[in-house]
């Protein structure tokens, strides 16, 4: 092969001309560029460069800790038509979002009453029979508690978007502050005290108020209760009213349990094991358990850590920190090498050895399986099921689908996860017939339907109950716990069958007996007739 034939001749762009190779193949192959194309598609057109200069300046927002704005429900929630009703308030709007909508109107009027009772709420006052003698409050003039408010404007628009609120002025935006903190505050005051009549409202209005006041949409920057708060009230007082009000919409004391109950639960709090054992000790399962029985329900640790939390952005976020544990989904499992566990109901569970029993926690995080020998124990926690239930879970749900809340999606995780369960009304009924389940709601036909409705399209945490999942499958996969549950099932699946065992065994019993008896009267018989 000739040697020209195989030379490369290279020119440097500097000069302009044309890179020429010849390859020793047999079909000759040339690639030709030209430095005037090369300069044409490096040209940037000024738009072009706009927009480079403007995502430069994103730069800054890495890693920036911005406001968490007051968000309107993701269109993906909004689009289902059986959910919408659920996002929009009833009787009373708070915010700017659904302000003056005509359906609202007449709560309007309300509010400015309720703003002047609150300024005017002194707890040295004497009170109506039957209301309870505790927050202590001192009067406060009206214009105290708009110019405190009207100082904090600044901060508090910046919770909304420039869009929603450049419609009102700087005044109307602090006036309608105004009035929705005290209102809000005020409703609280009036419900945990018990003095409703001072509401001046029928029945229905308040549980809708109540309802109203967790929608996404409807919600106040709880800056604006703070600053009101600490004019009305001392010390911690105020928070510890809100509080109050929030549990109190969801708790309903259980039994007391007896004493072998206690001891059986001693022995599986310190002896029941723990998936991170090196951060559990067993002196401090031990006072955890006692500091329980004296009535506690967190240790002192928990308390003061629980202290040391940012205030939360508005009150739905506040009841989000009360229904869920946000650290009980931060470890365990993977997005992508996550152990995967089958979902199955709760009859299909019962039938497998599995029983339920309620928690003494009302916090849905606080989901524990215990395995025994031949059974397992999955422990959840009570929750009640009445109209306002779907739309608290939704909007909760709304809120962790938000842009810039924590990605922990710890009420879609559970109620995932109670979908799960949740199949059938025969599900309902295993669980609510073990309080577990309380339904105000109707039948259990109902109940399984909200569950599924809920839980539809729904992403759960892959760290959320990974534990208790893997306890379950482990117990699923175990043919001989299986085996023996199906016999007991079978066998001994109602208190009779349980008598009829008892008494044709000690028929069986009694017959052995006789047949014993009589061999042996037959021995002592025949060996005195021989020795006669």
């Amino acid at each position: 092969m000739d040697k020209q034939s195989a030379k490369r001749t290279m020119v440097t762009n500097e000069e302009g001309r044309s890179i020429g190779i010849n390859e020793i193949f047999a079909d000759e192959c040339r690639i030709t560029i030209h430095q005037d194309s090369i300069s044409n598609s490096q040209e940037i057109s000024e738009n072009e460069r706009q927009w480079l200069h403007t995502l430069e300046k994103r730069r800054g927002d890495i890693g920036s800790l911005q406001k968490p704005k007051i968000q309107k429900v993701p269109k993906m929630h909004r689009e289902i038509e059986a959910n919408i009703r659920c996002y929009e308030p009833l009787v009373v709007s708070i915010g700017p979002f659904h302000h003056g909508k005509p359906k609202l109107q007449l709560m309007e009027k309300r509010k400015e009453l309720l703003a002047i009772q609150f300024a005017d709420q002194d707890s040295t006052k004497e009170r109506p029979e039957g209301v309870l003698k505790w927050l202590p409050t001192t009067s406060v003039s009206i214009d105290v508690l708009y110019k405190k408010v009207k100082n904090i404007m600044p901060n508090v628009r910046e919770c909304y978007d420039d869009e929603v609120i450049k419609k009102y002025s700087h005044e109307e935006f602090a006036q309608m502050m105004l009035l929705d903190g005290c209102f809000i505050l005020q409703y609280f005051h009036c419900i945990v005290t018990g003095n409703y009549k001072e509401l001046k409202m029928k029945s229905h209005d308040i549980a809708f108020i109540r309802r109203d006041l967790f929608l996404l949409e409807n919600q106040l920057p709880f800056e604006v209760l703070q600053v009101l708060m600490s004019c009305k009230f001392k010390n911690n007082d105020g928070m510890g009213m809100i509080k109050k009000f929030i549990s109190s919409a969801h708790i309903k004391q259980t039994p007391p349990h007896g004493f072998i109950q206690i001891i059986k639960e001693f022995f599986l709090e310190v002896f029941g094991g723990s998936p991170h054992p090196e951060r559990c000790t067993c002196t401090h399962k031990v006072m955890n358990f006692f500091h329980k029985i004296c009535g506690g329900e967190e240790s002192s640790d928990t308390k003061q850590e629980s202290m040391k939390i940012r205030l939360p952005a508005h009150l739905l976020e506040l009841l989000k920190t009360y229904r869920i544990d946000p650290k009980a989904f931060s470890e365990g499992g993977c997005y992508l090498t996550g152990e995967w566990c089958s979902y199955r109901s709760a009859m299909e569970l019962r039938r497998a050895g599995i029983h339920f029993r309620p928690g003494k926690s009302r916090r849905l995080s606080d989901v524990k399986f215990t395995s025994f020998h031949c059974s397992g124990q999955l422990t959840l926690p009570p929750i009640t099921i009445d109209d306002s239930t779907k739309s608290e879970f939704l909007n909760l749900v709304a809120y962790e689908a938000c842009p810039d809340t924590p990605d922990d999606f710890a009420i879609t995780s559970y109620l995932s996860f109670m979908d799960s369960l949740v199949d059938q009304p025969e599900d309902v009924k295993e669980l609510r017939s073990k309080g577990i389940l309380l339904n105000f709601l109707g039948s259990d036909q109902e109940v399984a339907d909200l569950f599924n409705e809920i839980a539809r399209d729904l992403v759960p945490n892959p760290h959320a109950y990974v534990d208790v999942k893997a306890k379950i499958e482990n117990h699923y996969n175990n043919k001989g716990k299986i085996w023996i549950a199906e016999w007991k099932n079978t066998h001994f699946n109602t208190p009779w069958t349980v008598v009829a065992f008892i008494a044709a065994l000690f028929v069986i019993c009694l017959q052995v007996s006789d047949t014993l008896l009589a061999g042996v009267q037959t021995y002592y018989a025949t060996h005195q007739k021989g020795n006669n």
